[in-house]
């Protein structure tokens, strides 16, 4: 991994990580070139860049140095699961409960006197 890669400087902290973490330094690069995302981050002038590839989230902590150069301090990622994607049931509860409903309907049929 290159420390100035992408024409920004990674610190050292930033590169260790993407190597803990597998993250490609091209990736991060293209999250914090064009985020889905940003927000400010809890160090004074640090912006935290996301954005999402096939299920990862990757986060990215950058801010400009004194000489106004885009320093990337730390990269991480983490998984996204769909807010509505619909639980896959078995097909023994499915069943189980189809045939509630129908022995529940038959009887109170049949307590009516059909």
């Amino acid at each position: 991994m290159d420390n100035h890669f992408g024409g920004v400087i990674w610190t050292n902290h930033a590169i260790e990580r993407m190597r803990q973490r597998d993250i490609k330094q091209g990736d991060a690069w293209a999250t914090w070139r064009s985020p889905m995302e940003s927000r400010k981050g809890s160090a004074p002038g640090s912006w935290i860049y996301f954005r999402t590839y096939a299920g990862t989230r990757i986060e990215v902590v950058a801010k400009q140095n004194e000489k106004k150069e885009w320093l990337i301090l730390s990269v991480w990622s983490k998984p996204v699961f769909e807010k509505n994607a619909k639980k896959k049931m078995s097909l023994w509860p499915t069943l189980g409960h189809f045939l509630f409903r129908v022995w529940k309907s038959f009887f109170s049929a049949s307590s009516k006197g059909f």
